[in-house]
């Protein structure tokens, strides 16, 4: 009876929601790790003026002309920030893809078949029985002939997104896009840095290798004097082979600060994206001042700034983005499959009115049996949801650590350079000392040869101090996120 198909119905569908739900049984919710909270601040002195330091365009923290337009050259040219703006690129289509999975799949359609029935089955029966003729012979024709089956039209596939799998898959998406943006400033701000630090190399070795040349003068006249000291008997053949020595030293570190200035601009010139060239610099290094900042303290608020950590946490958001999307997954799916067309088995009939077809499938789909391979995918986006977990903790850490290190780092950086000015001018006034006690015979050559010696090294040290200073203001202005903007 019709009561009895109804119930039959019913019992069906029961039957058939009983098997989606326990064939769509959820992984857990994941449980990601807990970061740890940054501390407050780092302040020695209840002030927090570093924090400004972040906020200056590169152009203004830097005002060496030459350097500038160095950077200028590197942000146009260089290949790394290149790269790394093709990732946005690629990432972007990897959105744009994820946006189509949420709209209906359209496509157009023109399709032709041919298919001979055989005479003894369901097929081809029902062939031979259309009314495509009115007499027996020209049914039997017809049966005999591939009979044409002529499409053409609209078909459509939609997956209705009923839980936000498309959704959270899509979100992936946005944050993973913005992550790449991030990237492409951190590789702006490493750029900016490698560019500033490369070029106080450069200036650095070209001091050293005025100072190298300058004491290589002075040691040819010390040797000069020693030989005619020599020659009237108030030096011996050691003294003169003692300053020989003395002054092939020198003469060799010139040579190996020529060979620094080259490998130095061979760098920045592949870091700004051209082949070897010299580079045009400013050549008063010692008097080059430091960018204008404030070394007392910051909020940890300024590390929003960097772009590394605001990419670890977009990468952090993307993932557990993944981890419901795989979980969503395992939930039944509904597809529509409309069609709108001209259909028929007569070329002559093809775009006849009558010909019109349209029609909808909709279907419920869902993984009952083998589901492992989503069970993989939801263990493998758990792992990597807590990686970037890690990730995220790890660069939090690292920049402050870096902030604090940077900051203390500069405060012993310039106390380290006036230490060493003042050696400087100390061993200047020996050497004078030395040479005078010597002519009026109250030193011997050892004490020249060693107050020389104590002197170049201390200029070259005082040098290579003036870079550590200019480095170490980068470092801190790289460190609090500065350099993108």
């Amino acid at each position: 009876t019709m009561i009895n198909k109804n119930i039959s119905w019913k019992h069906w569908a029961i039957v058939a929601s009983c098997v989606l739900v326990v064939g769509c049984k959820l992984p857990e919710q994941l449980q990601t790790p807990t970061v740890k909270a940054l501390p407050t601040n780092y302040d020695t002195e209840n002030t927090t003026d570093s924090n400004t330091v972040a906020q200056k365009v590169w152009r203004d923290f830097f005002t060496d002309k030459q350097l500038v337009n160095l950077i200028n050259t590197a942000l146009s040219d260089n290949l790394d920030l290149r790269i790394a703006q093709q990732r946005v690129q690629a990432a972007n289509a990897i959105l744009l893809s994820a946006k189509g999975a949420m709209q209906p799949i359209v496509n157009g359609v023109l399709n032709t078949q041919f298919d001979k029935f055989g005479k003894y089955t369901a097929t081809g029966v029902g062939n031979f029985d259309t009314n495509l003729s009115q007499n027996i012979e020209e049914k039997q024709k017809i049966n005999e002939d591939f009979t044409p089956d002529l499409f053409v039209g609209l078909r459509s596939t939609w997956e209705i997104d009923l839980w936000g799998k498309l959704k959270n898959r899509k979100y992936a998406a946005i944050n993973r896009l913005l992550a790449s943006e991030q990237e492409v400033k951190l590789a702006t701000t490493v750029l900016v840095a490698e560019v500033a630090s490369a070029y106080y190399d450069l200036l650095a070795v070209d001091y050293e290798l005025n100072v190298i040349r300058k004491n290589i003068k002075l040691q040819e006249s010390a040797l000069d004097i020693m030989k005619i000291q020599k020659e009237t008997g108030r030096a011996t053949e050691l003294a003169v082979q003692q300053f020989r020595a003395q002054l092939l030293n020198t003469q060799a570190l010139e040579h190996s600060a020529k060979q620094q200035i080259v490998i130095t601009e061979n760098y920045l010139n592949a870091l700004i994206g051209r082949y070897p060239q010299k580079v045009s610099r400013d050549t008063s290094f010692l008097r080059q001042k430091l960018p204008n900042m404030v070394q007392t303290g910051f909020s940890s608020e300024v590390l929003n700034n960097r772009p590394d950590i605001r990419s670890a946490e977009l990468e952090m958001e993307a993932a557990k983005a993944d981890v419901t999307a795989a979980r969503k997954a395992f939930f039944p799916s509904l597809t529509l499959s409309p069609q709108v067309g001209f259909n028929s088995f007569s070329a002559g009939t093809w775009f006849d009115p009558k010909s019109l077809v349209y029609g909808v499938l909709g279907g419920v789909s869902a993984p009952l049996i083998n589901q492992k391979g989503l069970k993989a995918d939801h263990q493998m986006a758990s792992a990597k949801a807590n990686e970037s977990v890690y990730n995220y903790q790890k660069s939090l850490i690292n920049g402050f650590s870096e902030v604090v290190t940077n900051l203390n780092n500069i405060k012993n950086a310039q106390a380290y350079f006036s230490t060493k000015e003042k050696e400087l001018s100390e061993l200047n006034k020996s050497v004078t000392t030395a040479r005078e006690l010597y002519l009026s015979g109250y030193a011997n050559y050892l004490e020249i040869i060693t107050a020389q010696k104590g002197a170049l090294e201390a200029e070259l040290a005082l040098a290579s101090s003036k870079r550590n200073l200019f480095v170490s203001a980068i470092n801190l202005y790289r460190s609090l996120g500065g350099g993108w903007q």
